[in-house]
């Protein structure tokens, strides 16, 4: 009866293994992916930036900024990305697109 209960469990596994898996995407692995379409360069000012793509879809309030030490974060929400600005100088660029696969907190609704 031992056996057969080992057995059985075992070929469940190897059925379970053979079926297609689902890959889910993490969010950090999307945040490192590169941008495709056009989007800020690092180093670039606010004005600059504006310029360029236009008014963001939404300005999130800044973050930071209560020690000389911890520099205020500004966010702006374009539709196909948010840039990310320390100071007046952009730090970073983050895709907002997310995928049903993707694994972690969706991009900020405003």
């Amino acid at each position: 009866m031992r056996q057969t209960a080992c057995v059985a469990l075992a070929a469940s596994l190897i059925a379970l293994a053979a079926l297609p898996s689902r890959a889910d995407t993490l969010l950090a692995d999307r945040a490192k992916q590169q941008i495709s379409a056009p989007h800020p360069s690092r180093g670039m000012t606010m004005t600059q930036v504006q310029e360029q793509f236009g008014a963001p879809q939404s300005k999130m309030d800044p973050r930071g900024g209560q020690k000389r030490d911890w520099p205020a974060i500004n966010r702006w929400v374009y539709p196909q990305f948010t840039v990310y600005f320390q100071r007046d100088r952009v730090l970073d660029v983050v895709a907002n697109k997310a995928s049903e696969n993707e694994v972690g907190p969706k991009p900020p609704v405003r």
